[in-house]
């Protein structure tokens, strides 16, 4: 039975609450542990199709007649159009359409930072586009360029209302506190640099708009540029059947997609409109530096009094400011909690979502300000964070929580410290640091799966989602052969059209699976239940008796045993179609991940070489659908982290604004050379409490801890204590003359010199 619910959904962290219609679910959660498909290694149903180059990208679009736009952009970080002639773009060969400001969603008579859109063209080849936008004639009146968080928050350049947060009185615990530490750490501006970058190619059939997009929502590309364009959603198709990356900065059509409607409506011809890698530099999203002042104040017994931390977000001209006092609110149990965080609006390029967004950077701030709480009270920083476990979020009850465990799980790699240590010598000075971990991950409704089961026995299932490079294909594929009592390769799924399947999630905010994998199961269910009712049919049995498993239909007696093919056969040109939904969250909790990662370090006193050589990585998420797939997920995490660690960052010119790093050979990434040990650990355990499956997401888990455990090994290894982001040579030595200049003191003092 259908019924009308009002229920709160989380992507990012920023919550809503919304209506929608489920069916009641009866499913019950599986038993935890690995079953005959869930919870088995799986390799992806389409790495054949990757690996062939037969997967089909946004870049591999070729439409007939297809023309291909260029994006003028402003070479000022603030200025404003007085003149624009597209005349002389016009004139030049190939050259079929123009537009300024204006004429497209995107397209701003003001450009606030140096690469943003104003004007665009379509021509014959993407060269011809190129020297159009050149030959564009633009009078610019340069307007004051604002590029410190600082100097923004004073003069009230805010992209929003600051966010405040208090509870219990801060001032007192911590003038009543046996132990204070302060300190200010700064994290960078990091770039998604997907690898494929930004794009769209748009084409009008009739009155319907086609789009093709690298996307990680399909429905919410739909919606928004039906809303932005007047036209009813039917009337907008949304196609992305594979990506190559996004990491959150593709959430939204943004100026490209309009650019390449725009164009397509005016030429009568598909477009395509792609940006360069220096465009996915300068104007696609970044994850915006930080600001932190954070004071914490305990009791000598280690007991957590105080926690208090003010925090800036440049987020550039546009974006969001993301929670980056989120962890120092939520990790641990604290009566003495204030946060006031401000989003500065500065003349730099949009800040956009990246895989954990404020948390990543709010933890390294909140977790190397613990292990300096606990050199201060000489306690061993795993046994502080264990005295400090909150047992709810800020008095809402988890829905489950096992970070004791992951800490359990974590003892035999800390033991390791003392081993490493003794690996040091005059040169290479080696150390090991730790960090916990807390994300969101709990996904929610709306999402709906169909199974269709023909007389062949092979099920596929469709849904209008998009696989953003997770492997979500495959953990729906296993959920349902599961659900269903099929071997593996006789499930596919087919996804990527808003034409063709239900409505699905976003792929953000480590949402795909805890939102997807129940609306699959419950329509697999439909599906077995189906089988189940023409199998005690044919063969008059109680449809009690009867399950399916390994593919063939059984009865509890053992009387009959018969391959699922044998059954639907008997449909001939028939078809079974189940359907599920994705139901509620659970009312009055709170939904959230946890882990801990244990690094070890290297390094270099002369040079200020940092080496990572091992992560252990645990990690509590809820059921594991796929342990290869929740693997790579953890490796990709950290890789990813280690180069936000020490080697990634956004450069600007600090007069004119403009982005300097715009090539890979400027901005940094890491390289299998950088790539460590990396060990993983899953609790493995289902949320009792959340949907007919209890997995929640492990995209963003992985990422969140990386650079305070790295920071904290490299305290471990050295005494340096590191503040800023990334680790470059010239920061670690700094902060390594700093350790010798405190040694000293000490030394001068009377006190013993740290070792």
């Amino acid at each position: 039975m259908a019924r009308l619910i009002r229920t709160e959904k989380e992507v990012e962290g920023r919550f809503e609450e919304v209506w929608i219609v489920v069916e009641e679910d009866p499913l019950e959660q599986w038993p935890a542990g690995p079953l005959a498909v869930v919870g088995r290694p799986a390799p992806r149903k389409d790495g054949p199709e990757r690996i062939r180059g037969e997967a089909r990208y946004t870049a591999d679009i070729k439409l007939p007649g297809m023309l291909h736009a260029a994006v003028l952009r402003s070479p000022h970080a603030h200025a404003k159009v007085g003149r624009i002639d597209l005349a002389p773009a016009l004139a030049l060969p190939g050259v079929r359409a123009a537009i300024g400001p204006g004429e497209a969603n995107g397209l701003e008579e003001e450009a606030g930072f140096a690469g943003a859109p104003v004007a665009a063209v379509a021509a014959d080849s993407f060269a011809q586009a190129r020297a159009a936008v050149e030959a564009i004639e633009v009078d610019w009146e340069e307007l004051e360029v604002v590029l410190d968080p600082d100097a923004a928050v004073e003069r009230g350049l805010l992209t929003d209302e600051p966010r405040r947060s208090e509870r219990g009185d801060v001032e007192r615990a911590l003038a009543e506190a046996d132990v204070v530490v302060e300190a200010t750490y700064r994290t960078q501006t990091v770039l998604h640099n997907s690898l494929e970058t930004h794009q769209a190619v748009c084409e009008w059939l009739g009155d319907t708009l086609h789009v093709y997009i690298s996307t990680q929502f399909i429905w919410g590309i739909r919606q928004e540029i039906a809303e932005t364009l007047g036209l009813p959603e039917d009337k907008i198709r949304v196609v992305c059947e594979f990506m190559g990356g996004g990491f959150g900065s593709k959430n939204s059509p943004d100026e490209y997609t309009y650019v390449a409607a725009e164009l397509a409506k005016r030429t009568g011809r598909p477009v395509r409109c792609a940006l360069t890698r220096r465009e996915e530099h300068t104007s696609a999203g970044n994850r915006n530096a930080t600001i932190q002042r954070l004071r914490a104040g305990a009791r000598s017994d280690g007991t957590i009094v105080a926690l208090a931390g003010e925090f800036t977000n440049s987020v550039g001209w546009s974006g969001w400011s993301a929670p980056t006092e989120g962890p120092l609110r939520m990790l641990y149990a604290c009566d003495n909690v204030r946060t006031v965080t401000y989003g500065a609006q500065l003349n730099t390029p949009p800040m956009k979502a990246f895989r954990a967004p404020g948390f990543a950077e709010g933890t390294f701030g909140l977790e190397c300000l613990i292990d300096d709480l606990a050199a201060r009270l000489d306690v061993d920083p795993l046994e502080l964070r264990r005295r400090n476990y909150a047992d709810s979020n800020e008095g809402t009850p988890f829905s489950s929580k096992n970070l004791k465990e992951c800490y359990r799980l974590a003892e035999k790699h800390w033991e390791r410290r003392h081993e490493v240590r003794a690996g040091s010598d005059a040169v290479w000075k080696r150390g090991v640091g730790m960090a916990s971990q807390i994300w969101y991950g709990g996904g929610g409704p709306p999402s709906y799966a169909w199974v269709r089961l023909g007389s062949h026995g092979r099920a596929t299932v469709i849904t209008a989602m998009q696989d953003i490079g997770t492997g979500t294909r495959t953990a729906m594929a296993q959920i349902a052969a599961e659900e269903l009592g099929l071997p593996l390769e006789h499930v596919e799924v087919v996804l990527g059209d808003s034409d063709r399947g239900p409505y699905a999630s976003i792929s953000a905010g480590s949402s795909t699976t805890p939102s997807m994998g129940p609306a699959v199961r419950a329509a697999a269910a439909d599906t077995r239940r189906q089988v189940i009712e023409i199998a005690a049919q044919r063969y008059h049995l109680e449809e009690r008796v009867l399950d399916i498993r390994d593919g063939m239909v059984v009865s509890a007696d053992g009387n009959l045993s018969a391959p699922v093919e044998e059954v639907v056969g008997l449909l001939e040109e028939a078809q079974i179609l189940g359907k599920g939904a994705r139901g509620p969250n659970p009312t009055g909790m709170s939904v959230l991940t946890f882990g801990v990662h244990v690094v070890e370090v290297a390094v270099d006193v002369e040079t200020g070489e940092v080496r990572v050589e091992r992560v252990a990585a645990i990690h509590d998420v809820g059921r594991i659908v796929n342990p290869l797939g929740a693997s790579s997920q953890v490796e990709g995490g950290v890789i990813q982290g280690i180069g936000h660690t020490l080697s990634e960052a956004r450069l600007l010119d600090p007069e004119t604004g403009r982005v300097l790093t715009t090539s890979l050979d400027a901005y940094r990434m890491p390289t299998i050379a950088d790539v460590p040990e990396i060990v993983c650990e899953f609790v493995d355990r289902p949320d009792e409490h959340l949907t007919n499956l209890g997995s929640k997401g492990l995209g963003e888990p992985p990422i969140v801890p990386v650079a305070a455990a790295i920071a904290n090994a490299i305290r471990d290894a050295t005494g340096a204590e590191v503040h800023e982001l990334p680790i470059s040579r010239e920061e670690m030595l700094r902060a390594l003359r700093e350790a010798e200049a405190r040694a000293r003191e000490k030394e001068k003092r009377g006190a013993p010199a740290a070792v």
